[in-house]
């Protein structure tokens, strides 16, 4: 197996699609999963889209409770629900966003390309946001309940 992070540009149709093939099953992986969510329609109830088993079992939101109806809701153009269902995940989502394409361009370069991932402080960060999240939007007075999905 050849690395892709060689130094040197993807060159030619055979590097550049070996550069691609990886971006591109990823993107083809979250297609996939994004037409089930359109399909399956997670903001009405009673649907064959699974329910967060932390939200069924304990009875309280997880840090990506809402993620479908976030991502049902960004696919249909409708920000506001989107914001409302999980705005942190709707902040990931763009943060995967941008580390995909710098993924893929760096294979393309030969070489990596900075992104969020690679910062110093992105586990700790990522690690406060989900458990500050987790709890506030648990919290069983207003404002806050206004965050319960």
């Amino acid at each position: 197996m050849t690395t892709v992070y060689t130094g040197y540009p993807a060159r030619g149709a055979k590097a550049t699609m070996r550069a691609l093939g990886a971006p591109l099953a990823v993107v083809g992986g979250l297609g996939a999963c994004c037409v089930a969510v359109w399909i399956g329609d997670p903001t009405t109830p009673g649907g064959w889209l699974p329910i967060c088993p932390t939200k069924a079992l304990l009875g309280i939101d997880c840090p990506g409770c809402g993620g479908m109806r976030m991502a049902y809701s960004l696919m249909h153009g409708d920000l506001p629900a989107a914001l409302h269902y999980n705005a942190v995940s709707l902040v990931f989502v763009l943060l995967i966003v941008w580390s995909t394409i710098a993924w893929t361009v760096g294979r393309l370069r030969g070489r990596w390309v900075n992104s969020w991932l690679h910062w110093r402080w992105t586990p700790l960060t990522v690690g406060v946001v989900f458990v500050v999240w987790f709890v506030i939007r648990n919290l069983p007075f207003a404002p806050f309940t206004s965050l319960h999905v």
